[in-house]
């Protein structure tokens, strides 16, 4: 989702630099804020108390994140972190509500939105509940294939480690290095100098 930059701003909007690693928002923090990329990237995830994360989803330069909770009154049930130096403006979440009465149009955009995350997450959580290693890993690289308007046919290189894919499909690292040097032998996957194309 991108609400045009000068309507934002114009509504009270504020830019705010976070270096890489910086945390946005926790956990159960509560929903006060929407949130919009203008430069790099954010992760969203859930942690355990052994400190084993999955990543929820992530997001670039366009793109909004952590706005359900602001629909509810209910918090954020995951952290988001930056994952690279970033800019991201910022709106008080009763801003925002004026702005979907004011502009339907915005609103419409929303709810395509939502409804694309909620398809996304259900097709996710089918994925997860198959045990094989193979099909969770195959899946989550079709889906960024999917995801960035890529080719479905042409190899393209996948910009995660292989800790990102094990936060991702909910495995183990050593399973996906595992799993994935398998599937560069039977030439489901490349991998050329460490780096992973599908």
């Amino acid at each position: 989702m991108q609400i045009d930059l000068d309507l934002l701003f114009t509504w009270g909007a504020v830019a705010k630099k976070y270096k890489k690693n910086d945390i946005i928002f926790y956990e159960d923090d509560r929903a006060l804020f929407y949130y919009q990329i203008i430069e790099g990237a954010v992760r969203m995830y859930n942690s355990n108390e052994e400190g084993k994360e999955f990543t929820q989803g992530t997001y670039g330069k366009g793109n909004s994140f952590g706005e359900p909770p602001l629909f509810i009154n209910e918090v954020y049930p995951t952290s988001a972190i930056a994952l690279h130096d970033s800019v991201i403006i910022k709106l008080s979440k009763e801003k925002l509500m004026r702005i979907l009465e004011d502009y339907p149009s915005v609103k419409l955009s929303f709810l395509e939105l939502l409804a694309q995350r909620i398809y996304n997450k259900t097709i996710t959580f089918k994925q997860i509940i198959n045990q094989n290693p193979e099909h969770r890993i195959k899946c989550f690289l079709e889906n960024y294939k999917k995801q960035n308007k890529l080719s479905s046919t042409e190899k393209v290189f996948i910009p995660y480690t292989r800790q990102e894919i094990a936060d991702f499909t909910g495995l183990r690292v050593e399973t996906v290095i595992r799993t994935l040097s398998e599937m560069n032998k039977s030439k489901k996957v490349s991998i050329e100098k460490h780096k992973l194309y599908f």
